[in-house]
């Protein structure tokens, strides 16, 4: 915890599992505002997009930084550990967190979809004036408890995305492998949305790959098969990922203990959400709560 040690005393930082983003896994939010750095690591079950307003930020993930100026836009998978270390202070970002009902609504190209999902990021410095106008109007929508609006202005911005493949764009790192003869096509990301949609009702219950392709009208090793070459994950591993999403969260509520998190967070047993947790976090739920108990005497 060195680094957010030496940062915390200057500027206030983000700890991971304190917001909504970790606790609510499958919904769509947005956010318009200074981004502090984070304390440690985080992960999400949702693709994250960023524009950078104004200053720039620095961002770990998957063995490579990513660093982002004022009129940079990204696009990345945040199932993957990823954390900001550097924010300037005169930053401001506006972006999104996309469920990967969202995300597979999209008209991407495969390769892309597919790189994202891998650990690659999507770098585009093609943005123009009326991003600076509509990313603050769409997170005034998506606040405003008006579901036309709402709706509005997630259509709107699943299109703006969409638009970043017409312009310049580069992939960070460039050779993300793809998976042999990946074919999703519009008809796969289709069926990997239904999935999704199920998934997002359900991951805090006892269910399976089977209970998921039934749910989708699909064969169970179909279901699997065009899951993982869409996501590079399989139905069990996102539903997995969900969870500890969830379990995060959790953990920063003092009054929780770790088994209760464990069978809340829809693990069906202590040693099975340790083992999860630790796979991606590096770490026992414990010593992540420890830390970030840590991290909360400095801010």
């Amino acid at each position: 915890m060195e680094l957010a040690e030496s940062k915390i005393r200057e500027r206030p930082i983000y700890q991971p599992g304190a917001s909504s983003i970790e606790g609510l896994p499958t919904a769509l939010q947005m956010f318009h505002n200074h981004p502090p750095i984070m304390a440690m690591p985080h992960w999400h079950a949702q693709v994250e997009v960023n524009f950078i307003m104004h200053g720039s930020v620095r961002y770990r993930m998957n063995g490579h930084s990513i660093e982002l100026a004022a009129g940079d836009m990204c696009l990345f998978w945040g199932g993957q550990p990823h954390q900001m270390d550097f924010s300037s202070k005169d930053s401001i970002y506006a972006g999104a967190h996309l469920p990967l009902v969202h995300f597979f609504r999209m008209r991407l190209p495969d390769s892309v979809s597919a790189q994202l999902m891998q650990g690659a990021t999507l770098i585009t410095a093609a943005t123009d004036a009326a991003d600076m106008e509509n990313f603050p109007r769409w997170v005034r929508y998506t606040r405003s408890g008006d579901p036309a609006r709402v709706e509005h202005a997630v259509n709107e911005l699943l299109l703006r995305i969409e638009r970043i493949v017409f312009e310049p764009y580069r992939m960070v790192p460039e050779k993300t492998m793809i998976a042999a003869n990946d074919q999703t096509g519009q008809q796969s990301s289709r069926t990997v949305a239904r999935m999704c949609d199920f998934i997002a009702n359900n991951f805090l219950q006892d269910i399976n790959s089977v209970d998921i392709a039934v749910a989708a009208d699909l064969h169970p090793k179909y279901a699997m098969s065009v899951f993982k070459k869409s996501t590079g994950m399989t139905l069990n591993n996102y539903v997995n990922l969900l969870r500890l999403s969830y379990a995060q969260a959790m953990l920063l509520r003092d009054e929780v203990n770790v088994l209760q998190v464990a069978m809340e967070s829809g693990f069906g047993s202590l040693s099975a959400f340790n083992k999860s947790f630790r796979n991606i976090a590096g770490m026992s739920p414990s010593d992540f709560r420890r830390n970030m108990r840590i991290c909360g005497r400095f801010a």
